[in-house]
């Protein structure tokens, strides 16, 4: 992952042709004559006085296209009313990493927007005094106008747009105290609301270029195989298949005029396949290579004291989780114009720079020959962070001549995937003679995501995820979490809160198996273990005791934990700390034929100074929605070296009539904001089953619950 340094905007420029720029440096200075004001890569007013505000992060229903203009808006002093979005393009060199993940977008943009709009209300401010002849103290900026008091004289952003734009700009312009804000903070409804229901809402799968032909790739049904050989005869019986071929060693595309006319060509296409070395490949051989490779050197991720020289009541556990789909609703899809000399590229992206580099290797083009136009996406969890289906769309125009929508089927989208790793957990602690904790070691065996994919870690054999998802938050003298990267043939791929759901699963189930050993409640046994304020370390993160205690008591007393329950009702509890926010949990239940049904879930997090309340709500709900479907049912199984389950029937997300009550709170925060879209994720599989022990005295160490 890209460090912040790379997001900060340093430097000022101006951009030819649309007024001012700030955050990186461009060559040329334009005069204002256009009348339109642009004080930065991010923010365009126009003379009547619409508000532009360019969104460089990808809007796959976390609400960015909302939040980020609050937070420009708030330094700008803009009538919210006023405000209009536009999605970025790729351009690495004016909005820096435009990577969407880690639950970053806010965090990353957090400093650069508040300089990008305080500098542009610096800037008319200025200019209002100079059309007035007056001292720029007596002027103030309020609800995209400049006003001068003394006079009761007040000028619009849209009258003052073009003598801003001839202004120098400030370096270091004055940023409000929280204390101030009027927008950040404030449950503003989502701008992209309506056009969701009406349908005007353009995701991927939605859009049309004119000319466009529809493409579907038969690929190999083997991990790792290839084409042998085709026959493309059949399809081309099919009426309106007008193009045949291979675009890759592992995949025929089929174009057509129509995407059932590509389908049927597809399905009669007939395909020699080379199954290549994994034919044989399945689970209980990806788990073998993990339990074989778990005594393994590890690569240590925290370490405090040591716990090889503790000894006494010593209790042991082993943990795993499966390999997972993404499965999001909107499948893998993209549309791609090869014109020789450039290529145009539509769809669903969380890193379109990415995209624009892979798609100019794949088609020999040089990145600035490439251009990106990201749509809305149906999801994404991870999934869109891979460049395949954009690359699989370029390939395909270039050899069939014309425009093309490459379309993925649910079951191409189940089964040529990227996946979450599979993992397993070994854990070890030493209580005293109290019960609490004076040792406690997690060894984590997992294949690394970003290693395999080309982005190595901070460290030799830590993955580069690792630092913002395994950390441990709790007062323990002795304490160890260490990593064993292995590889496995099935392809690695980011899902929501990547490492951070595992790590928690068996650590926070495991802190739970310590609380029982010692005969004590488990929300007080992890107080215990917060009681002293204290930093932790964990690489460029400092974690603070106080505040996972914090979102720990606000969980726990919003749930009312400790007060009775209806019979046959029982809690359980987890936190988790990833993506620099605090979260916890408590699940409640009851069993129904000796399955969980889950009533109630509270959820409370720390990430610091929240944008927007309602955004945050979804957020949580979202997460713990996506969360509970993950423990109770998901799993990605091999045999023969294919992915088995195709669809939504055979890998079943949580029904409506299983969803539970959802609340989601924060702890109020002047901090700087963190993450919110992941860290929810990750303490629910425990405290679900947690709160499965409370009620049936039965541990479960391996998810899916009902595998």
């Amino acid at each position: 992952m890209s460090s912040l340094s790379r997001r900060e905007f340093l430097t000022v420029g101006v951009a030819a042709g649309a007024g001012l720029v700030i955050g990186f440096y461009l060559p040329h200075r334009s005069n204002g004559a256009s009348g339109t004001f642009s004080p930065n890569a991010f923010l365009k007013i126009t003379p009547d006085g619409t508000i532009t505000v360019v969104v460089a992060r990808s809007e796959m229903g976390q609400g960015v296209r909302t939040s980020l203009p609050m937070i420009l808006a708030e330094e700008l002093e803009a009538d919210w009313k006023q405000v209009v979005v536009e999605q970025a393009g790729a351009n690495p060199t004016l909005y820096g990493d435009q990577q969407t993940g880690s639950s970053a977008s806010t965090r990353i943009s957090w400093d650069p927007l508040r300089k990008a709009g305080a500098t542009a209300r610096e800037m008319l401010v200025s200019a209002a005094a100079l059309e007035w002849g007056v001292p720029r103290s007596g002027c103030t900026a309020e609800n995209s106008s400049v006003v001068h008091a003394a006079s009761n004289r007040r000028l619009s952003y849209g009258e003052l747009a073009a003598k801003a734009a001839r202004l120098p700009i400030p370096t270091a312009p004055a940023l409000k105290d929280s204390k101030d804000f009027k927008i950040v903070g404030k449950p503003l409804p989502r701008l992209d609301v309506v056009s969701k229901v009406d349908g005007s809402a353009i995701f991927g799968i939605d859009f049309r270029v004119d000319g466009m032909k529809y493409a579907l790739l038969a690929r190999c049904p083997v991990i790792g195989g290839k084409v042998a050989s085709f026959d493309e005869k059949p399809a081309k019986t099919i009426s309106g298949v007008s193009y045949v071929g291979t675009i890759s060693d592992s995949a025929v595309a089929v174009v057509a005029d129509s995407v059932w006319g590509a389908m049927e060509g597809r399905r009669v296409l007939n395909v020699n396949w080379d199954e290549g070395p994994n034919q044989d490949l399945n689970s209980a051989a990806v788990f073998d290579t993990l339990r074989k490779a778990a005594d393994d050197k590890a690569a240590t991720l925290y370490v405090r004291g040591d716990v090889a020289r503790v000894s006494g009541r010593r209790i042991q556990a082993e943990y795993q989780t499966p390999l997972m789909a993404q499965a999001p609703m909107e499948p893998q899809n993209c549309t791609a114009h090869f014109r020789g000399s450039s290529c145009e590229i539509w769809g669903p992206m969380q890193w379109p720079p990415d995209v624009r580099d892979a798609v100019a290797k794949a088609v020999g083009l040089d990145p600035d020959q490439i251009n990106i136009h990201v749509t809305l996406m149906g999801g994404g969890f991870g999934r869109r962070l891979d460049h395949d289906y954009a690359v699989e769309a370029a390939l395909v125009s270039k050899a069939a001549g014309v425009p093309v929508k490459v379309i993925w089927t649910r079951e191409d989208d189940m089964r040529f995937s990227t996946y979450r790793p599979a993992s397993l957990h070994r854990l070890s602690a030493v209580l005293d003679g109290s019960g609490w904790p004076v040792a406690f070691s997690h060894r984590i065996v997992e294949p690394a995501i970003n290693d395999q994919k080309g982005f190595p870690g901070p460290s030799p054999g830590v993955d580069a995820d690792l630092p913002d998802e395994a950390s441990l938050i709790y007062s323990i003298p002795n304490a160890l979490r260490e990593y064993v990267m292995t590889v496995t043939p099935v392809p690695p791929g980011y899902m929501r809160s990547v490492y951070g759901l595992e790590t928690a699963f068996a650590s926070e189930s495991f802190l739970d198996e310590l609380a029982a050993a010692a005969g004590k409640d488990p929300l007080e046994y992890r107080l215990h273990l917060l009681a002293n304020d204290e930093d932790i370390v964990f690489f460029d993160t400092t974690w603070r005791t106080a505040r996972m205690r914090g979102a720990l008591q606000l969980a726990a007393e919003k749930a009312g934990w400790g007060k009775p329950l209806p019979a046959g009702h029982y809690r359980g509890i987890a936190c988790f700390g990833c993506f620099r926010t605090y979260a916890a949990e408590v699940v409640e239940i009851s069993m129904e034929g000796g399955v969980p049904r889950v009533h109630r879930v509270v959820a409370a997090i720390d990430c610091g100074q929240v944008v927007n309340p309602n955004i945050l709500e979804q957020q949580i709900q979202g997460a713990v929605t996506f969360a509970l479907g993950n423990a109770l049912r998901a799993q990605i199984t091999i045999e023969k070296g294919r992915v088995v389950q195709g669809n939504f029937d055979d890998y079943q997300p949580i029904r409506m009539n299983e969803v539970p009550v959802v609340e989601g709170y924060f702890v109020p925060s002047t901090e700087s904001p963190s993450g919110v879209g992941e860290p929810p994720v990750p303490p629910l599989a425990s405290a679900l089953c947690n709160a499965i022990y409370a009620a049936t005295k039965k541990r479960i160490r391996k998810l899916p619950i009902l595998s």
